[in-house]
């Protein structure tokens, strides 16, 4: 079918895919004639729906990991796509189409010269793709049932290959994992902050130091196989009769030669990302018994974390794709946020809600350091200053009166503030939500009030103490006189009987705590208290899923 437009192409060498965009995007240039055309773009891809099928270009691109750059590299990569995704759905991947000139015309099928190949698959109803499914609420534990036994029968008979189970050994992964790290470093201050970047890496290679055995049994159980590599929501498709999973990685074989606890973490991470965790615990614990396989709930967090990052990298650089529109980069952008936050929580705090208790003396820096945590994790920080003076119903940045201290920060109104302080975090843990309490946690008491109310719950918590040195502490105390911000009533008069009050979290276990000096820089106190919480997530023993 001849393009509608009348100015002939240039010779094929020199077309661009700019210059076929409008012979892709005309209704009239494909030989069904659908009504209407509509483009999607990814990072790597351009694709047109053209209902009843949908056309895939891939892009020039080359970003290190995938390699589109020549014609005869998209040709390969096209015809790798059809043949592995038909594994999963062989009824949707039509094949590969050729695009070229023709008498001076842009054609679909052979022609004088080749230009272009695009992949032609059936167009899968709207409204039934997964993601869309968990946005409406519509999924259910026996969806992910039916997911569950289609991809145990497709992993069983991937039979694993010597050169396939190699890239289940350390060194091999770390070929993926320093790759994101090396590729993401343009993205910090942009779509990754750089105390995230150094704790993800800092998690991932402590892993690997930590669990060198655990990888080691993955290769003797068989567990790395030739997988799907790419488990995002929308990549699956569901209906009451038929599902359908496609999209595969086809562009590198690494990412599809993995343990499938990692292809499993990529969907059970996509859940929590949209904030269903209740239907990835379901999932993974599904899968896990499917497979029999007890050792996959031990690695989740680990290819969680790193299946999140990864979403972070795409979506960062599709934020930077110039053929997208600002308000697409722009969306991309704030999609990579999210999935960078997602990783820090699972290389801080794994996969449960967690309440973070940053306490210490008076004037530690432990209020600055619980908002900045807040910041970098995306959690909610309670104040036990902001708690107590709502409580009594006092102004929040005016000093009170010292006949109102007294009431203020009686027994009495300190037990009540810490009360409602743990009420309220116990409440967002339950619903999800990692909590960060900002609170000196001074006596023993209120520690272990925290270990009982949360332990009884099965809920997690840890405790991160600030520490300064009575000089700084001072100093800060100081400064207060001139804040107008201030909510907190401690001044310098109260540096020593608040201090002798003062009991040292040494009753705790290592891993329930962690101390941080906050002398330094807040970015390096903030990037020092996120290592040393991923240093006990490693460290501590792997929940179920």
């Amino acid at each position: 079918m001849r393009n509608a437009s009348k100015a002939p192409p240039p010779p094929a060498a020199l077309v661009s895919q700019e210059q076929l965009l409008p012979f892709l995007l005309n209704p009239q240039s494909y030989p069904h004639r659908p009504r209407s055309v509509r483009l999607v773009q990814t990072h790597a891809s351009f694709v047109f729906l053209a209902p009843p099928f949908v056309y895939k270009v891939k892009k020039p691109v080359n970003f290190g990991f995938l390699d589109f750059s020549t014609l005869e590299k998209r040709r390969h990569f096209c015809e790798r796509e059809v043949a592995l995704n038909r594994r999963l759905s062989p009824d949707i991947y039509l094949g590969v189409v050729p695009i070229s000139t023709r008498a001076g015309h842009f054609v679909f099928g052979d022609g004088d010269a080749v230009v272009e190949y695009a992949v032609q698959m059936r167009k899968l109803a709207d409204g039934r793709f997964l993601d869309q499914l968990v946005a409406r609420q519509r999924v259910q534990p026996d969806d992910l049932d039916r997911i569950a036994e289609v991809l145990k029968n497709f992993y069983e008979t991937q039979h694993p290959t010597e050169e396939i189970e190699d890239w289940g050994r350390i060194d091999r992964l770390r070929i993926s994992t320093d790759e994101n790290f090396r590729q993401t470093q343009e993205f910090i201050g942009h779509t990754l902050s750089r105390a995230a970047f150094e704790t993800i890496r800092f998690y991932t290679d402590r892993f690997y130091a930590r669990h060198a055995r655990l990888f080691a049994s993955r290769i003797r159980e068989r567990r790395i196989r030739d997988c799907h590599g790419d488990l995002h929501l929308e990549h699956i498709h569901l209906t009451p009769r038929a599902l359908h999973i496609y999209d595969c990685i086809e562009f590198n074989d690494r990412f599809r030669y993995v343990d499938v606890a990692s292809d499993v973490a990529f969907l059970a991470m996509d859940l929590d990302y949209e904030g269903r965790p209740d239907l990835a615990r379901h999932f993974a614990t599904r899968i896990a018994s499917a497979l029999h396989d007890d050792g996959l709930p031990r690695l989740l967090d680990f290819y969680k974390c790193y299946r999140a990052y990864v979403r972070g990298k795409v979506e960062s650089l599709h934020s930077l794709a110039h053929a997208a529109s600002e308000e697409e980069r722009r969306a991309s952008a704030e999609r990579a946020r999210r999935y960078f936050r997602l990783a820090l929580q699972y290389a801080v705090a794994g996969s449960q809600p967690l309440a973070l208790a940053v306490m210490g003396r008076i004037a530690s820096g432990k209020s600055t350091l619980a908002h900045a945590l807040g910041a970098e994790l995306g959690w909610e920080v309670y104040s036990s200053d902001y708690v107590r003076k709502k409580l009594a119903g006092f102004p929040l940045y005016e000093r009170s009166s010292a006949a109102a201290r007294k009431r203020l920060y009686s027994a009495a109104m300190t037990k009540q503030t810490y009360d409602r302080l743990l009420a309220t975090a116990a409440v967002q843990l339950q619903k999800g939500h990692g909590v960060i309490l900002d609170a000196t946690f001074a006596r023993r008491a209120q520690r272990d009030l925290l270990a009982e109310r949360f332990g009884k719950s099965g809920l997690s918590w840890r405790v991160l103490e600030a520490h300064a040195s009575d000089d700084a502490v001072k100093q800060r105390l100081r400064a207060r006189e001139a804040k107008p911000d201030e909510v907190s009533d401690a001044r310098l008069e109260d540096f020593a009987p608040l201090t002798h009050l003062y009991e040292p979290p040494v009753e705790l276990a290592a891993a329930q705590r962690t101390r941080v000096r906050t002398t330094v820089p807040l970015a390096q106190t903030v990037t020092k208290a996120l290592q040393s919480l991923a240093r006990i997530q490693v460290e501590s023993p792997c929940p179920p899923p």
